[in-house]
């Protein structure tokens, strides 16, 4: 029983890092119909940042709060500039501009700072005695934190989407924006937040994630397997569900954490196969994920 909670603990928190991201990942497609594969880039570029300051001086808590906003400048000039034109046009051009988006910044982050590993504070409590003992399992207070951090988010979020007019105006193209065109919503306005909000959150995530992340150091691949985690998450939930990337995450963290455990030949680096796997599947037999809405077309 204690090697099983042990592991569910462990699958909970790695599965928590997950939906972090995926719900950055949720929030452009919930706006735009649109899947940013460039998100986690977004996050290791604003956690670079955040590393540069801390290494200037600056408390890493704090260091994070002009990430966090440079994050969401990055965001709102990623749509306005790159994405909004070509979308016009076609939306494998879309596609095409994430990927480029990816690769650019993957290298910016190196020619900037170069490609070796770099220690990155962290933001959480984290030693050989932060732990309570649940049933003879440690639960580390990190860990604790960052779920902790994850409910309030994913509780922020569903406010927003529900109960807030800009909340509901991103429902609203998401699911028509010539109609919410006409009935005056902002779209260009309403997409260029989206985009910055989702950049801003996965800033904050980046630095909270990248410690708690084998290696533990910041390096040029810091976020590539979290993202593609996170995708699988976030399509087996439902890209335009909150609670769908919460189940996703979750399911897909602890389910890993059992596989590594119990069926040692699926799990180290076949991990990331089960998850692009898992993508596949979703893809081919529930393509709206669990929780996704499907969506219709009069004709």
């Amino acid at each position: 029983m204690e090697i099983l909670l042990s592991r569910v603990f462990a699958g909970a928190t790695s599965g928590s890092i997950y939906v972090l991201i995926a719900l950055c990942l949720v929030i452009v497609f919930r706006s735009s119909s649109t899947i940013n594969f460039a998100q986690g880039e977004f996050a290791l570029f604003t956690t670079y940042v955040t590393w540069w300051l801390t290494e200037h001086g600056l408390n890493v808590w704090l260091a994070v709060l002009p990430a966090i906003v440079l994050g969401f400048v990055m965001g709102v000039v990623a749509e306005r500039v790159l994405i909004r034109p070509v979308k016009k046009r076609d939306e494998t051009a879309v596609l095409i501009v994430a990927l480029a988006l990816f690769t650019g910044l993957n290298g910016l982050d190196g020619w900037i700072w170069g490609s070796d590993d770099k220690v990155f504070p962290r933001m959480l409590p984290s030693g050989d005695d932060t732990y309570v003992t649940i049933a003879g399992a440690r639960l580390h207070y990190d860990s604790i934190a960052i779920i902790a951090i994850m409910i309030l988010v994913v509780v922020g979020l569903t406010q927003f989407f529900n109960r807030t007019s800009i909340g509901l105006q991103m429902r609203a193209v998401a699911t028509n924006p010539t109609s919410a065109a006409l009935c005056g919503v902002g779209v260009g306005r309403v997409l260029s937040l989206s985009w910055g909000l989702s950049a801003a959150l996965s800033a904050l995530a980046g630095a909270l994630l990248i410690p708690m992340v084998p290696p533990g150091q910041l390096g040029l691949a810091g976020m590539f397997h979290v993202l593609i985690f996170a995708a699988a998450a976030a399509l087996l939930g439902g890209l335009d569900s909150i609670k769908g990337a919460v189940v996703g995450g979750l399911s897909l963290g602890i389910g890993l954490a059992l596989v590594n455990g119990y069926v040692g030949f699926l799990g180290g680096s076949m991990s990331l196969t089960v998850a692009l796997v898992v993508i596949v599947v979703i893809l081919v037999v529930r393509p709206t994920g669990l929780f996704g809405a499907r969506r219709l077309e009069r004709v």
